[in-house]
Formats: structure tokens, C-alpha cells, sequence
């Protein structure tokens, strides 16, 4: 025990190059913490929240995420819901909102377990503790349409993106400012991206999401990669990685065909809209070398995410196809 304490203690400090070998030879048996981002069943939690969750358990998922509310339920109440069926919830997508009860739901985001979430601009309830806001993008992401649920196109609409250097690096400074309030409660600001992050700004080759990784503080704000629209926006994933190695702690994993015959004359929106949604497996997005690389790019939590899943008629059995086919995949 001494022994492996002193190893313990010594890998800790040592050099980068070090690290990242204990990390990549000591890293989480990914198929075992599969999560699915609840937006993907959106249309059965509308009805029964906690019935569906069940049935994501059942499933197999072992991780969550929360899209659009909390059931009504309060944080304890919530994080006993969770329990029930095995489940955590690291991140989530119902942001708490800025204002005198800020710090309140940060703390009933403590309470359900979560380390990362979004803090959104003032006007309306939101988080812990009772119905939440309508979904919204963080303030001032660029491109962003307030009221845009996650998952769904957000932009300035056509003629390009409408954000400047200077708007994005105030929603960089932003996020490190709301990171600072968050890391007093063992929290990260997480930025989640579609594709129009990848637009170059007006009169120049900069894009929002270079300027973000480079204005964010790594100490205070985690980069949610969503694989699927990144792929979808020309990304190379790996290149991304290597380029800002461990910057993206937290993924979404989401699949899409068209990808293939997409064109370097397409605007971001338009690769977005075009981009058809699948279950993970059936798209062109090759995630099999982009968990290999999980080491490098900091991956600590992950969930599957599938927009449309409802419109083949049942968003569980999509949930359950991507869960199949990721775990095989990771087999």
C-alpha cells in the first residue's frame, strides 16, 4: 500500500508527457459510463419524466443529462430520482439563471451532482429547484438564437455570421467571469457547440470557436464538444484535439449522414440544416479512433445525443440502437 501510494503521489506531479501516458493507460472503460442527453426522448419526459428515465436505465446508460426541466422536482427529490435507478448526472443543459438566487441553485445543482452547467443571463427562473426556464443559449454565444433548445440550428440567419472578435471575446470573458461563481461550488462553465462556431467571423479567417478556446480559462470553463455537429461543420476531431489537448471534457456523441458530400462552398447553417440526424453507427462519423484519443482530449463525461430521434416514431429505441452500437463500437 505504501508503495502504490508513493507511485500514486509521484505520477501526480510528473512531467506532461508522463501524464498523459497514466491517463491514456489508466482511462475509464468508456462503455461503462455511457450517458444520454435527455433531449434525445424530449417527447416521452414531456409525458412521463421519470418513467422514461427508467427505461434509460434500463437500457443500460448510466449516465444523463437534462435538456429541458427537472420534472418539477425539487433538488433532492431529483437527485433521489437518479439514484433510484442508478443513475448521475455530471452535466446539464438547464442552466442556472444569473441574479439574486444564483448561488441557491448552484447549490441545488451541487445536490443532483452536477460539475458542469451554463449560467444564462437574467429574465426567468431557471435551474434547481421548481419548473426551470425554456431552454436557451448561454449569454451571448455567438450566433445564438435565445430560446434555441440544445440540439436545434442556432444563427444569425443567412449572409454569415453576425458576431465580431471583439462580441465573441466578451462571451469568453463572460464564461470565465460565470466560471469563477461556479468553481466556489466545485463547477465548471461548460460551452456547447453546433456548427456556426466554425463560421469565420465577417472580414476575416477568425472563427467564434478558435477565439473561445483561446480567450476561455481551462481552470474554469470546459469545452462540450458535440463530435456530430463539429464533424458536420468539416471538422477534423482528432486535429482538434492535438491542436487543444485536453480542452474537451465533455462530449456529445452524435451520428449524421450527408457529411461525405457536403462542399467547402456551404455555409455552416447550411451544412447544418442538411446534416440528417441517426442513431451513433449509422452515420459517417467514425468514433472508434475519437475514443482512442479520449486521453488526449480530456474526455471525463459523455452523452449520446440524437435530435430527432422521435421522428421515427420512438425516441427509446433510438436511445437504445446508439447505446448498442457505441458499446459494440467500444467493445
Amino acid at each position: 500500500m505504501t508503495n502504490r501510494r508513493t507511485f500514486l503521489k509521484e505520477a501526480a506531479v510528473c512531467s506532461g508527457a508522463l501524464a498523459f501516458a497514466a491517463n491514456t493507460a489508466g482511462a475509464a472503460d468508456w462503455k461503462r459510463q455511457v450517458g444520454l442527453e435527455l433531449y434525445t426522448v424530449r417527447d416521452l419526459t414531456a409525458k412521463d419524466y421519470e418513467g422514461t428515465v427508467a427505461k434509460v436505465a434500463a437500457i443500460g446508460y448510466k449516465e444523463v443529462e437534462a435538456a429541458t426541466d427537472y420534472a418539477n422536482l425539487e433538488p433532492k427529490q431529483f437527485r433521489a430520482m437518479l439514484d433510484r435507478y442508478g443513475l448521475t448526472m455530471p452535466s446539464t443543459h438547464v442552466g442556472a439563471t444569473a441574479g439574486p438566487g444564483l448561488e441557491k441553485q448552484l447549490e441545488g445543482f451541487q445536490i443532483m451532482g452536477i460539475r458542469y452547467t451554463e449560467i444564462r443571463g437574467g429574465g426567468g427562473r431557471g435551474g434547481a429547484g421548481g419548473p426551470a426556464a425554456p431552454p436557451a443559449a448561454p449569454l451571448a454565444v455567438p450566433g445564438a438564437v435565445p430560446g434555441a433548445a440544445p440540439g436545434g440550428a442556432r444563427g444569425p440567419g443567412p449572409g454569415g455570421n453576425a458576431q465580431t472578435e471583439e462580441s465573441v471575446k466578451r462571451t469568453a470573458g463572460q464564461l470565465n467571469q460565470n466560471g469563477k461563481v461556479a468553481k466556489k461550488f466545485g463547477m465548471k462553465m461548460l460551452f456547447h457547440n453546433h456548427t456556426m462556431e466554425f463560421q469565420p467571423l465577417e472580414g476575416g479567417k477568425l472563427r467564434p470557436y478558435d477565439i473561445l478556446l483561446a480567450e476561455t480559462d481551462p481552470a474554469l470553463v470546459a469545452m462540450q464538444l458535440d463530435v456530430g455537429w463539429a464533424s458536420v461543420a468539416g471538422q477534423d476531431i482528432l486535429e482538434m484535439f492535438k491542436k487543444n489537448p485536453g480542452r474537451f471534457e465533455l462530449w456529445h456523441v452524435k451520428d449524421a449522414k450527408g457529411i461525405k458530400t457536403m462542399n467547402a462552398q456551404m455555409t455552416q447553417q447550411e451544412r447544418q440544416r442538411s446534416a440528417m440526424l441517426v442513431p451513433v453507427g449509422l452515420g459517417e462519423v467514425d468514433y472508434k479512433p475519437i475514443f482512442a484519443a479520449a486521453g488526449l482530449a480530456g474526455l471525463k463525461h459523455y452523452c449520446i445525443e440524437q435530435d430527432n430521434a422521435a421522428d421515427g416514431g420512438d425516441s427509446v429505441a433510438a436511445a437504445r440502437q446508439s447505446y448498442q452500437n457505441l458499446v459494440k463500437m467500444l467493445g
